[in-house]
């Protein structure tokens, strides 16, 4: 009987000790072939390698839009890379948005190895781009994130003045996602990673747009609610349905109509 508790703790600790250890394999999942660009939507983009301010050179795509009402930087999520979220670009480029988007470090054509400050370097590398280059004003740059770039996002926000922050799919913060996937380990002890929305939203002071569907089975709809309680007026929610990484595809019309309402409301 002891042996078999004595194996079956050794199993447990030995668990939590690789959790321990390689979180960021189990946050990030970068890949680096680029497969398509916005050519394939026959959209003229500029493909660029910004250098970030601890000097990490990362892969951006800016599409310009013929007549601009305001420009979109997009955070993707933790798979993949750029490429795998054309449908942001099909999206506001026919709203006559300018799309700025971007891999993090490890991600695609982006140099170096992904980290939590490190994404947050990348992005403002992009914001800055934005501001200092394009002479683009800050009251015209709407931020996004779609479920680990929602945190990315909202950091964002939080450090600098956009119009507009939108929220897509996005938890609360690492500590909490990680307890929902993994309830019998005391992984609020372990994390090492925060992402923290649910603070971040709280000092931003732009207006934001909470997207989230009932059906994501990997981000609870409760992250979403949550984050829209915590945040400061002015604020809306947009439910949508379908799984985290098919909602803003099956249900498009509700999708597209909800940010197209809000984008010309604010």
């Amino acid at each position: 009987m002891w042996s078999i508790i004595t194996i079956v703790c050794g199993v447990y600790f030995g668990i939590l000790l690789l959790m321990f250890l390689f979180q960021s394999k189990m946050i990030y999942f970068p890949t680096r072939e680029i497969v398509c660009t916005p050519a394939d939507l026959k959209l003229e983009f500029e493909d660029l390698a910004l250098t970030t301010s601890d000097g990490v050179k990362i892969n951006a795509w800016y599409v310009p839009a013929k007549t601009p009402r305001g420009t979109v930087i997009f955070c993707h999520g933790n798979g993949g890379n750029l490429c795998y979220s054309l449908d942001v670009v099909e999206n506001f480029s026919r709203m006559n948005y300018n799309v700025m988007m971007f891999d993090y470090r490890g991600y695609g054509k982006s140099e170096g190895s992904t980290s939590e400050k490190g994404t947050y370097a990348d992005a403002q590398a992009c914001y800055d781009w934005l501001v200092k280059e394009k002479k683009i004003p800050e009251k015209e740059i709407v931020v996004m994130g779609r479920s680990l770039g929602g945190a990315i996002a909202s950091n964002l926000a939080k450090d600098n003045s956009p119009r507009l922050l939108i929220l897509e799919s996005a938890f609360t913060s690492t500590a909490d996602i990680a307890a929902n996937a993994y309830p019998i380990f005391p992984v609020r002890l372990l994390c090492r990673f925060g992402y923290r929305n649910i603070e971040n939203v709280k000092l931003i002071k732009c207006p934001l747009l909470v997207i989230h569907s009932p059906d994501d089975e990997i981000v609870p709809y409760s992250h979403g609610r949550k984050i829209f309680d915590a945040a400061n007026d002015p604020k809306e929610f947009l439910q949508i349905r379908g799984f985290h990484n098919e909602g803003f595809e099956e249900s498009k019309d509700v999708y597209v109509e909800g940010l197209k309402k809000f984008m010309e409301k604010y």
